[in-house]
């Protein structure tokens, strides 16, 4: 399960690395942000119901389907994730499948061991390039006691590449920009794009260990994505894939 990530750059530069179109949200977001964690607002992109353009939002990480029946409900909800092979079946993820997918922008990912006993080393997963990505995402729209309107989406997880393998058993699906506009198009519904729920190419990625403070929200800052006690010989993990 992918519980926190990273993310570098504003708004603007955002926007305009994913062809965004229209107006942005007045919501300002933090040029970087070392240590995003569920409940918090964050930018996605989907496509514009009525222009069919790309635009920017910001929602809550940790999906509330639209049938949610009150707020009591929502702590008790476990959906900052998707897993690919029930994006079809579970009535959580079913509905946006078809119709309501974003990108998640993300530098980074962090990602702790499956196996042993805490506490356990977490590790920081980007592209070797260091450019940032986009995650595949399901957003949806639900409807609180006083009327006001939450948007808020997941990460779609799949099978772990050959790199994290090494320490988990599942990996966000991370899109290529050739797939951007199929994954966005809302009017895809009879053909949908479960295809491209699949792992990254381990060859282009690498993994190091971060600072283990980063399991704490409030920890955030540029320390977090390095562990300041790593040596040499562990320090990057990387692919033997390529």
């Amino acid at each position: 399960m992918c519980g926190r990530y990273g993310r570098r750059g504003d708004k603007q530069k955002i926007a305009e690395q994913f062809n965004v179109s229209g107006e942005l949200p007045d919501m300002a977001f933090p040029v970087a942000d070392y240590n995003i964690a569920p409940s918090t607002d964050q930018p996605i992109i989907r496509q514009n119901r009525e222009t069919g353009e790309r635009e920017l939002v910001m929602a809550r990480w940790g999906l509330i389907p639209f049938f949610t029946k009150s707020a009591a409900d929502i702590k008790n909800l476990r959906t900052i994730n998707a897993r690919a092979d029930k994006v079809e079946s579970s009535p959580s993820w079913r509905e946006p499948m078809k119709k309501r997918r974003c990108l998640v922008p993300a530098s980074w990912i962090y990602e702790w061991p499956e196996a042993g006993k805490p506490p356990k080393q977490p590790y920081r997963m980007e592209m070797s390039n260091g450019n940032t990505f986009a995650i595949a995402g399901l957003w949806d729209a639900w409807k609180d006691d006083t009327g006001r309107w939450i948007q808020s989406f997941a990460m779609v997880t799949t099978e772990a590449n050959e790199l994290m393998a090494q320490i988990h058993s599942r990996i966000p699906v991370m899109l290529h920009a050739r797939d951007y506009d199929r994954w966005l198009d809302r009017g895809e519904t009879e053909r949908l794009p479960v295809d491209l729920l699949r792992p990254y190419e381990a060859e282009a990625m690498e993994m190091h260990e971060a600072n283990p403070m980063v399991g704490k929200p409030s920890n955030n800052g540029p320390d977090m994505i390095a562990n300041p006690g790593a040596s040499l010989a562990t320090f990057p993990v990387r692919s033997s894939v390529g």
